[in-house]
């Protein structure tokens, strides 16, 4: 996943994104909207870190993101469910 990827799914990761940077103020995450240069910027602002480190910690961010976009989804029956992308894999030639 990629940070077009991310910018588009925002609303889907910004909670979890509110959570690890908690020091980050609602009007900063109205500016951030998924932007990875708006976000390093506040996570080296908020938590005085260096622009490595806040890098870092943003690349990090949207390896778990990607990580739990693609993790299929649980039933109530403990069973697991195949993800889209597994099953366009899985599909032989020439099927739909």
């Amino acid at each position: 996943m990629n940070w077009d990827q991310v910018e588009g799914k925002w609303k889907q990761f910004s909670g979890k994104a509110k959570e690890k940077w908690g020091k980050i103020t609602d009007d900063d995450w109205d500016v951030i909207r998924g932007r990875k240069d708006q976000l390093v910027g506040k996570v080296q602002e908020r938590y005085g870190i260096a622009r490595e480190e806040a890098e870092k910690q943003a690349d990090e961010f949207v390896r778990t993101c990607a990580a739990a976009d693609t993790i299929d989804e649980t039933r109530s029956d403990g069973s697991q469910t195949v993800s889209t992308s597994t099953r366009h894999k899985k599909r032989g030639a020439g099927q739909r």
